[in-house]
């Protein structure tokens, strides 16, 4: 295992703690059908992981700029483990599914910005957005596979609100082993704690960062979880529809994962968002379509186009934080990009309250109209994209 690149090391354990954070995704339909729970209570459910995850980045990021990763990210690989084991243990019972929803998410707002932190610090040999780029697949690849199993295990085994939590238990294990002494390269950071809170505010108050990131980060899980979430129960599924599910939340960030390679060919980040946007608008209009004729494996476009969405916006998101950050604020800066596209996670939720006043048509053209009037502010921060100068 020692044989593995040391950022792959640190990528399987981001890949693992994505795993665990989303293969509830494909449980949505479980706890309808067992449980009785209605659509808003299982929606918030989904959605409550980022009251754990947004404190739990923006509190531990900056510590591990301080103490180093490795020190945070050993606590994290066993929260993770916790979180599943209170998911099997609460199979009936919102409150402690409640419980484990938030430990989910506390598990993945500590690993998320460290572990993209350290990942780029292990990928220094490579050309710029490297470190970036492999963190956001290392994210995506864990983000669409836990569903895509959890889906299959759910819909064809017995006990299906127990045994889908299982192969990420032993995923655990295995990446725990690979992970835990995984190296961390010196890096010199400073103990001016008003000097780093300082640059830190100078990178979030650029002009790439709030009209670049800020605007567009909530989409990156806003489209990804309307994919799988919210525009499925816009027609019937009849055939194995939790399996289908997990498919299509497997099908979303997958595709988001092949498409991030393309982030080095399209070169600036701005760009990248651009064409993430666009790929939004046309999985809503699709979606849109989707509603209006009832055909229901139209689907398959909407996961493509909203997981080509994800895909770009993240990476490019990454990238534009790479850019901006200084090494010992990396993990900060981080920590604030991964709160903002956390946001994305109450799309679900909201939609299923705006749905009550509106008709799934209006709602996708609503986000459509949304994302068009985007496109032209995140083209503005182009005009600066050097990092903030820093106050001596």
């Amino acid at each position: 295992m020692t044989r593995l690149p040391p950022w792959l090391r640190v990528a399987a354990a981001m890949f693992a703690v994505g795993w665990g954070a989303n293969q509830f995704a494909a449980m949505l339909l479980v706890y309808r059908q067992e449980d009785g729970a209605s659509s808003e209570a299982v929606t918030a459910l989904f959605g409550a992981y980022a009251l754990g995850l947004i404190p739990a980045l923006l509190i531990v990021a900056p510590i591990s700029d301080r103490i180093g990763r490795r020190r945070v990210m050993r606590p994290v690989l066993v929260i993770s483990v916790v979180a599943t084991l209170v998911l099997v243990l609460g199979s009936d019972n919102l409150t402690l599914l409640l419980l484990g929803r938030l430990a989910a998410g506390i598990a993945s707002g500590a690993a998320f910005a460290p572990g993209t932190a350290w990942i780029k610090e292990l990928s220094s040999d490579g050309p710029a957005g490297t470190g970036a780029r492999r963190a956001a697949l290392a994210l995506s690849a864990g983000f669409g596979s836990g569903p895509l199993v959890a889906g299959i295990f759910a819909q064809w085994l017995p006990a299906p609100a127990v045994l889908p939590y299982i192969p990420h238990l032993l995923l655990m294990v295995a990446v725990t082993a690979i992970a835990w002494n995984a190296p961390e390269p010196f890096t010199q950071r400073s103990h001016d704690e008003s000097l780093r809170r300082s640059e830190v505010w100078q990178a979030i108050r650029s002009r790439p960062f709030v009209l670049g990131v800020a605007l567009t980060a909530p989409w990156v899980f806003g489209v990804a979880t309307m994919s799988f979430a919210t525009i499925p129960t816009f027609v019937d599924i009849h055939v194995a529809p939790i399996a289908v599910i997990g498919s299509l939340a497997g099908l979303t960030l997958w595709t988001g994962v092949a498409v991030q390679p393309l982030g080095q060919r399209l070169g600036e980040p701005s760009r990248i968002i651009v064409i993430g946007l666009l790929a939004a608008t046309a999985g809503l209009l699709v979606g849109l379509l989707l509603a209006a004729s009832g055909i229901a494996w139209l689907v398959l476009p909407v996961a493509v186009l909203l997981g080509t969405a994800y895909g770009l916006i993240l990476v490019g998101g990454l990238m534009t934080v790479e850019s901006l950050a200084h090494p010992d604020d990396l993990g900060s800066l981080n920590a604030v990009f991964y709160s903002l596209t956390y946001i994305g996670f109450a799309a679900p939720l909201l939609c299923t309250l705006v749905l009550r006043a509106l008709s799934p048509e209006h709602l996708m053209l609503a986000g459509s109209a949304v994302l068009v009037m985007t496109i032209p502010i995140v083209l503005a921060s182009v005009s600066e994209r050097s990092r903030p100068p820093v106050e001596q």
